[in-house]
């Protein structure tokens, strides 16, 4: 373990002692590629699938799930157990919750798992602590939210959006818009649409000769950096929405709490006292994307009790078949719709109509 590590950490090194100008570009390209592949190779060791180590395979249960990371003793225990009644040993030493503990709340008709990603603290992207099997249990998350205690946000914000990044986690961001396709022949052939700051020719080679690549069409479509062109050759990028939960509130002045309301993504919350859940609670739903859609059995009133939960990017009726049961999109005839993603109610549409959230559903099957 230890050499990877070392290798990371010199690589590190020599990008700080490196100047950024035109003339290094190729060269930190370079570094930041190989920096990237010996992070992979942390987090999928060599040889058969990575273990996700004991307590760590949660199984996902609920319409989404979300991870709650923090440096110990800011309050996450706390706000798990006042968010879910989930009860998790609280003590004042690193690691104090060593399995990821799994709470569940029901909001607006939706399940939501709760899960503590113990001690994500700093080095655990160098494999120090049991950083990996976390890691594994946050990139299957829908929402991340990062606890931070009130008196010391921004070192710590810092910290864990660094440990996270290294382990290819994008908080609140968008996957680069470039266009990246091998081929088996025809070089390097780089199309830049936008003026480029740090990117080149010579540069986008020298990242991919890292990779081994010597045939492909990239399309620059916005000023990218090489982390971006990284991102998009290494592939594994998870791109999440974060919120930040910045807690104790109630030890900090009201002119303080004005300016922290100003921080992007950003709630102040009281763990202990319960203050500002709400506000938690609308912005978490606001951030998962879900749509709840209910069911309608012929002749029956709609069940708006317990809505099937769709993510906003899989909204077609077909989604909707597939997460009732696996079975109904085999007799599927048509759907019936009542709700704001059809024009007359109910509307007859078919597998591939795109529903909003609250919408109302009745399958018809064939005969």
């Amino acid at each position: 373990m230890g050499t990877i590590v070392e290798k990371i950490s010199a690589i590190e090194a020599e990008m700080a002692r490196t100047q950024k100008n035109k003339a290094t570009a190729g060269h930190l390209g370079l570094l930041k590629a190989r920096l990237a592949k010996l992070r992979r190779e942390l987090i999928t060791p060599k040889g058969g699938g990575g273990g996700t180590g004991e307590g760590f395979d949660v199984a996902k249960t609920g319409d989404a799930r979300i991870g709650f990371v923090g440096f110990p003793s800011v309050g996450k225990s706390t706000l798990l157990s006042n968010l879910a009644g989930v009860y998790s040993e609280v003590a004042a030493y690193e690691f104090t919750t060593l399995t990821t503990v799994p709470g569940c709340i029901k909001y607006k008709g939706a399940k939501i798992q709760l899960l503590d990603l113990p001690g994500i603290i700093e080095g655990a992207k160098d494999g120090k602590g049991r950083g990996r099997q976390v890691i594994a249990v946050a990139r299957t998350c829908g929402l991340i939210f990062i606890v931070l205690d009130v008196l010391k946000p921004l070192q710590h914000k810092k910290l864990i959006e660094h440990e996270l990044e290294g382990f290819g986690l994008r908080l609140n961001k968008q996957p680069p818009n470039i266009t990246f396709r091998k081929k088996d022949k025809g070089g390097i052939n780089l199309n830049i649409m936008v003026p480029q700051s740090e990117l080149d020719l010579d540069t986008v080679k020298t990242i991919l000769s890292e990779y081994k690549i010597h045939n492909a069409d990239i399309t620059l479509k916005y000023d990218a950096s090489s982390d971006d062109l990284i991102d998009v050759v290494e592939g594994n990028r998870v791109y999440m929405p974060c919120i930040y939960l910045l807690n104790k509130i109630d030890q900090i002045s009201i002119e303080e709490l004005d300016v922290i309301y100003k921080i992007p993504h950003c709630v102040p919350i009281s763990a202990h006292h319960k203050w500002n859940f709400d506000d938690l609670l609308e912005k978490m739903w606001a951030y998962l994307k879900l749509v709840r859609i209910y069911t309608k059995p012929k002749g029956q009133l709609p069940d708006y009790n317990s809505p099937i939960v769709l993510h906003c990017d899989h909204t077609s009726v077909e989604d909707f078949c597939n997460k009732l049961h696996k079975s109904i999109a085999k007799e599927f005839k048509y759907a019936l719709i009542w709700g704001s993603s059809v024009k007359h109610q109910p509307q007859k549409v078919g597998k591939d109509h795109l529903l909003a959230d609250e919408d109302v559903v009745q399958i018809v099957k064939k005969v």
